[in-house]
């Protein structure tokens, strides 16, 4: 591979990716700060804008090869520290907040659960896969934010799913990695780009969403969760396998 081009004007492009990135936290802020306010529905706008960052970053990242231009800078880093922040704590904020979680001191107890359980997730080295895998379920907490929300769910529905989801985190599924996927790619990025289309429409109708929307978007998480899994159990049998055919091979030496 030929070296990185690194001119004035090649940093300054790998800069201004950076900088894209580190605009979610500005996003972040921007989540707590209207959460605490009550304004739900510029929340989850800002939700769906800190997911288009996030989707798009990774691949401005790699077109501009900005860890070769920039290899002082861990973009890697910046980048889990954003998603988690937009990710899981400003989720949390807003169900907190917004009364979707139980009052006073339990409610913080429930929020933490899942916080705690990300800290974990983001701090792992295996957490993104070498085959472009998320191990254990990705921290999509403000994507079950945004569903808890537009469907009017209760307290006790909210810290059910929140908390089940908590455990989904210490669960060895490989969870789709969309912009990165090996397999079903055109297909994968195709239904996530409408799914994207289908949350600004339900956001327009909020706070009285049309449900058939709201379900038909739903299809995108039960595409996603299917896929993932059978990907999981087809990987696992793979690697079963290997492990049979090495062994049979052992003992015929």
């Amino acid at each position: 591979m030929s070296a990185p081009e690194s001119s004035p004007w090649h940093r300054l492009r790998a800069v201004l990716v950076h900088t894209y990135t580190a605009l979610g936290v500005v996003l972040a802020l921007l989540m707590v700060h209207m959460s605490y306010a009550g304004e739900v529905e510029i929340v989850l706008w800002l939700f769906l804008a800190a997911m288009i960052i996030d989707g798009s970053d990774g691949f401005m990242a790699r077109r501009y090869r900005v860890k070769e231009v920039t290899p002082g800078f861990d973009g890697a880093l910046l980048d889990n520290i954003v998603d988690y922040i937009t990710y899981a704590f400003a989720p949390m904020v807003l169900l907190w907040s917004t009364g979707f979680l139980p009052d006073g001191w339990l409610g913080g107890v429930v929020a933490s659960v899942p916080l705690l359980a990300s800290c974990f997730q983001f701090c792992r080295s295996d957490a993104k896969t070498d085959d472009h895998f998320f191990l254990g379920f990705p921290s999509y907490w403000n994507i079950a934010a945004f569903y808890l929300i537009v469907l009017g769910a209760g307290v006790a529905t909210t810290t059910t799913v929140l908390l089940v989801l908590t455990v989904l985190v210490f669960v060895p599924i490989k969870y789709v990695y969309p912009s990165q996927t090996e397999t079903a790619w055109w297909l994968t990025m195709s239904l996530t780009t409408v799914w994207l289309g289908l949350y600004a429409v339900i956001l327009v109708q909020y706070p009285s969403p049309s449900l058939w929307l709201i379900a038909l978007s739903g299809g995108y998480v039960v595409y996603y969760s299917a896929l993932s899994l059978r990907l999981t159990l087809k990987r696992r049998s793979q690697h079963n396998d290997s492990a049979d055919l090495a062994e049979a091979q052992e003992h015929h030496l």
